[in-house]
């Protein structure tokens, strides 16, 4: 298959977060962006499907679909699979991994479809099936049309490939990258976290301020397809404008262990110079020398740690001594517990949309300038 072949590429965001990661894929110039169920349509062909891969912060995987057919029973599907073009898209060398879905279709048994396109694979392309493969096929059946995607990331991409110490109730990189675009979050001012745990928050913020791309610690499994160009990768990889900055992104946590955590990951993520990492309580908290900035916080929910009576304490705690001293800084609250938020006290904005973080319904809350 030719590199310049546009495909469909379907950028998965997290469910509440697919309006930031639009605003991202068209600010990143991904051709005709369109926010859809579940994520974002781009169109392009190899070389944006590694760019997406690479430089998008708040895709969670990016997927390739490579081709459909309507089949309205088994032994139909069997037959179009086999002749399906396998070998333009996958290697016989590379094992896979096929997985099924199947909604309002006459072909209803996913498990016994997705058996009939591993034998086809085996059997045409003479690849191995394998359940722990990294790279996935994906069947759709919907409305008796099957589609096929392939997973051209492998691991998620919230995996970025430098973060060894994870602390407890984790927000994940790609929610993180969003939580700071729907604050307004530029690269261009301070970021503090009061509550920073393993640090996601304020490593997102640095690397957004420098220009790094999330994607440069880590490998995909697009690499282990026929039409990966190495050579044209690793000068993508290497084609980076260096961005200067002179802020720098604090944190703080009153537990040590988190501390350490989040200084070994900023360091992992080569931006230990543009970070501050502090051993300190949220009472305790003072805004850095030089302009106003976003505090932004993922505190705890009471769903998986504390108790909400406590809790109500800590976050009353937390508005308190924002209200005192960060005149002029934006606040962002990301909790589960609307309530909670109005513990701070802070004069919130209407919510953000509803986001599943691990089956955990979270919501931002958002504050202009504090007086």
């Amino acid at each position: 298959m030719e590199q310049n072949t546009e495909f469909e590429i379907f950028l998965v965001a997290t469910p509440g977060l697919e309006a930031p990661l639009h605003a991202e894929a068209l600010e990143k110039g991904f051709a005709e962006a369109k926010n859809v169920a579940g994520g974002v349509n781009v169109r392009g062909a190899w070389p944006e499907v590694w760019r997406a891969n690479l430089c998008l912060r708040g895709a969670n995987k990016v997927l390739i679909r490579i081709g459909s057919f309507p089949a309205v029973h088994l032994a139909q599907l069997d037959k179009r699979a086999r002749k399906f073009p396998w070998a333009e898209f996958l290697r016989p060398d590379i094992p896979i991994k096929v997985e099924a879905t199947s909604r309002k279709s006459r072909i209803y048994h996913a498990g016994a479809a997705r058996q009939r396109v591993e034998r086809a694979i085996t059997e045409t392309l003479g690849a191995s099936i394998s359940p722990d493969a990294v790279l996935r096929v994906l069947l759709r059946i919907e409305k008796d049309i099957c589609t096929f995607s392939i997973d051209t990331s492998g691991d998620p991409l919230h995996k970025r490939g430098h973060k060894s110490a994870v602390a407890k109730a984790p927000m994940r990189e790609t929610m993180a990258a969003m939580f700071l675009r729907e604050c307004g979050f530029d690269g261009t001012e301070p970021v503090l976290d009061p509550m920073c745990g393993s640090g996601t928050f304020v490593i997102e913020a640095a690397e957004i301020a420098l220009g790094l791309n999330p994607g440069r610690s880590r490998s995909f499994a697009f690499e282990d397809l026929p039409c990966f160009d190495s050579t044209a990768w690793s000068a993508m990889r290497q084609d980076r404008p260096k961005v200067e900055t002179d802020t720098v992104f604090i944190g703080s946590d009153r537990n040590a262990g988190a501390v350490d955590a989040a200084s070994t990951n900023a360091n992992r993520a080569e931006v230990a110079a543009y970070t501050r990492f502090l051993c300190r309580s949220v009472s305790d908290i003072k805004p850095p020398a030089g302009p106003a900035g976003l505090v932004i916080v993922n505190p705890p929910y009471g769903a998986r740690i504390g108790d909400e009576k406590r809790l109500r304490s800590l976050y009353g705690s937390l508005g308190k001594t924002l209200s005192s001293r960060f005149s002029g800084w934006r606040v962002g609250i990301v909790t589960s517990n609307q309530s909670l938020a109005r513990a701070t006290r802070l004069p919130l904005l209407p919510a953000g949309p509803v986001v599943d973080h691990g089956g955990t319904k979270i919501r931002l809350y958002r504050t202009n300038p504090l007086p």
